[in-house]
């Protein structure tokens, strides 16, 4: 017992010390090349060769997601990743995490609206279990009623805490009203009612018309070659099903455009959420838009949008805009959270400054110094082995080519002043559907004075 002990603590040793070193070892963006290896199984991989570290990181995805819920089994994809990880086999939960401990092998997946992804982190001498592992969560998963349960209860208690958190209530009803009757209507951890009614052959049926060969996309980097990489995905992957079942997923775009849709809570401050059409991740103009929003607020402190609502007026802690093109849509989000009675205040704060934004553009100052800085803070998605490989799938996911780290700065830095004017334009003039989770302003406004939020309340 004291040897086998000794033998994991060194393990886990092992695994931080490699964490450390990792900042300093793995290659930067430029440098990293990417090798295309074909399975014999005709799987293909990407791989990112890092002998210098005893460490092997692999990222897979698998497209789908939990928009290939049933419409009443919403969370069905969360709920099935959360269990591929609790027994498989013939490893009950206990055995299989033990499995998984004794050798420092982590292992993981979790549900996005257009897929599955997975993570596995095993030192290079012992990839032959944690491949192996992984060859159980995914092809015998077990579903045992004793771990169902378990995880329902946690997710069913997850979306209680949900229903009185703003930030939640506010995100949950943008999805159900600009995406009613979509797919994407359905918000990814489902409804307590929807998870309550899961049942263990929904699982094993949702399991079985996802996860799938064709597919599926994986990254790898670490100490291994493209012949070990191969046989070991092979291995892992290849007694899948050849083909997918997925359904169709239409395109959409979002709906009730211009409206503004409260949620009552009765919370000390309300969480304010801004969405409206965005721009494709194919579209030409998808790198332009991505340097205005930058500019708009996606910069943190040195966004338009901090400025205004924090820095000249208080009205918030922080502030942030985003573009998230999905595989059906694509969205343009700013979310902010305030005291109540001055919700109103914000959002209009917000609207001017996105309707300066897409009458005047950015200024030529606010252009160099927002390519200057999304060009430098690239490095910062490649400083692990872990984050290379999650790069690596997510550019295929996106379908932008092999050779896209080597283009993206440069697809950057091509970015005009017109260009910039011109895209802000296009997907800034548009209507917003504006959801407003917290108390009713109104309400706010005829409480008692010793009732009234505090001014110094922060975001969180």
């Amino acid at each position: 017992m004291i040897t086998s002990l000794r033998r994991l603590a060194a393990a886990f040793f092992a695994v931080a010390t490699i964490a450390l070193v990792s900042l300093a070892s793995v290659p930067a963006a430029s440098a990293t090349t990417i090798e295309r290896v074909k399975t014999p199984k005709g799987i293909e991989i990407w791989l990112v060769r890092e002998p210098s570290l005893p460490m092997i990181a692999m990222e897979f995805a698998f497209r789908g997601g939990s928009a290939q819920d049933p419409a009443d089994r919403d969370g069905l994809a969360n709920m099935a990743a959360s269990l591929l990880d609790e027994g498989a086999g013939d490893l009950d939960a206990r055995a299989f995490q033990q499995r998984l401990e004794s050798k420092a092998i982590e292992f993981s997946m979790s549900a996005y609206r257009d897929s599955l992804m997975g993570s596995l982190r095993t030192l290079s001498e012992n990839r032959d279990e944690a491949f192996g592992l992984l060859k159980l969560a995914l092809t015998a998963p077990r579903f045992d009623p004793e771990a169902v349960e378990r995880i329902r209860t946690s997710i069913v208690a997850a979306l209680r805490r949900d229903a009185v958190t703003p930030s939640d209530l506010a995100g949950r009803k943008f999805w159900e009203t600009a995406f009613a009757g979509h797919p994407y209507g359905r918000v990814t951890r489902g409804s307590v009612e929807s998870v309550q009614a899961i049942t263990v052959p929904d699982l094993k049926a949702y399991v079985g018309r996802v996860l799938a060969r064709d597919n599926l996309l994986v990254g790898i980097v670490g100490d291994i070659d493209a012949a070990t990489a191969s046989r070991l995905v092979d291995e892992a992957f290849g007694a899948l099903p050849e083909k997918a079942q997925l359904g169709a997923v239409p395109q959409a775009m979002p709906k009730d455009l211009g409206r503004r849709v409260q949620v009552d809570v009765d919370v000390p401050q309300s969480t304010l959420l801004l969405a409206g059409a965005g721009i494709a991740r194919k579209d030409p103009d998808f790198i332009p838009a991505y340097v205005v929003n930058h500019i708009l607020g996606g910069g943190s402190f040195s966004s338009r949008l901090y400025r205004e609502v924090r820095e000249t007026r208080g009205l918030a802690y922080g502030v942030s805009s985003s573009l998230v093109p999905l595989k059906s849509t694509a969205l343009f989000f700013v979310s902010t959270a305030t005291r109540a009675d001055r919700v109103k205040e914000s959002m209009d704060v917000i609207e001017a400054e996105i309707r300066r934004m897409a009458e005047e553009g950015p200024t030529a100052e606010e252009l160099a110094q927002a390519k200057s800085f999304l060009k430098g803070s690239y490095a910062l998605s490649f400083d692990t082995s872990a984050k290379i490989a999650n790069q690596l799938v997510l550019i295929q996911l996106e379908e932008l080519g092999i050779d896209y780290i080597d283009r993206r700065n440069g697809l950057i830095e091509a970015v005009t002043l017109d260009d910039a004017k011109r895209v802000a334009k296009r997907f800034l003039s548009g209507k917003l559907l504006a959801t407003v989770a917290g108390r009713p302003e109104a309400a706010t406004a005829a409480a008692p004075a010793a009732a009234q939020p505090a001014p110094a309340v922060k975001a969180q």
